[in-house]
């Protein structure tokens, strides 16, 4: 029945995906399939239907090779677990109908090949949310371990004067991040104003303040100035309502009013020279 189930769906491959697609589409709160590219969309049909009969023809290791291939594809394309899931029973229940009306699948052996096709749907359904859910979580784990990487550095812009960008959600990991890259930065760039900012931090909740508020009180023990900046309206708004207490900071909206305090501090200022 395996090769009856894979035959009929690659002789029929073109008009079984045009029907797949549409079943897709039509999934409502899920536009990761509605926005792709046509060619794109295509191509992955294409490529979800080869491994739909990849798990009935080829070896264990062959289907399983390219379910990797696919998981890592549509995690980068945003497809949910349940969207994943959906297309594998909307796939099965497309073959099982069109099977139907080929008459290949008629009463005398309507149970035996029903039986077969939760035997084939059943195992790739699982296997499929296995390889997904492990792959989502590794790709979770490098984006944060990049961003990390890339967001807690201490930059020096004038002497004595240094920059921290904080880019996305800070919880107690990273902060701990933070405070270690922010002390061993003070020392090493001999820094008297340290700059925080949260331009690209979206939330600053009471946690995200208390974390700020530690890495200020540390900076002050090394013997320097901390100041917040790049306070949104949404975010001074926000920290208005929670009642966080950020009176022992300066702050600044932008960065550069930043820099012009931090150099005020420093007995220094911009000025503007008029050329000869």
């Amino acid at each position: 029945m395996n090769k009856k189930m894979a035959g009929y769906i690659q002789e029929n491959s073109t008009e079984i995906i045009s029907k797949w697609q549409e079943l897709m589409k039509n999934e409502k709160d899920e536009r990761s399939f509605q926005v792709m590219p046509t060619d794109l969309m295509n191509q992955t049909s294409k490529e979800f239907a080869d491994l739909m009969v990849s798990n009935l023809l080829e070896s264990h290791q062959a289907y399983e090779n390219r379910l990797n291939d696919f998981a890592e594809k549509v995690v980068r394309l945003g497809w949910s677990i349940t969207f994943v899931t959906k297309a594998i029973n909307h796939f099965s229940e497309v073959v099982f109908e069109g099977m139907e009306e080929k008459g290949l699948i008629t009463k005398d052996n309507f149970r035996d090949f029903y039986k077969e096709f939760n035997n084939w749907i059943i195992p790739i359904r699982d296997s499929t949310i296995d390889t997904y859910s492990k792959t989502w979580e590794r790709t979770v784990s490098l984006q944060k371990i990049a961003l990390q990487e890339l967001s807690a550095s201490l930059i020096p812009v004038f002497d004595k004067v240094s920059v921290m960008p904080l880019v996305g959600t800070i919880d107690t990991e990273r902060a701990k991040l933070i405070m270690e890259n922010l002390l061993e930065g003070v020392v090493k760039h001999r820094a008297e104003v340290v700059l925080l900012d949260i331009t690209g931090v979206p939330v600053v909740d009471t946690m995200v303040a208390h974390h700020i508020i530690q890495a200020a009180d540390a900076v002050r023990l090394v013997g320097a100035k901390c100041m917040l900046v790049g306070i949104r309206p949404e975010i001074a708004q926000t920290i208005v309502t929670l009642g966080i207490n950020l009176n022992e900071f300066t702050t600044t909206s932008t960065l550069q009013r930043g820099v012009e305090q931090a150099l005020a501090w420093t007995n220094r200022q911009i000025v503007e020279v008029e050329e000869e």
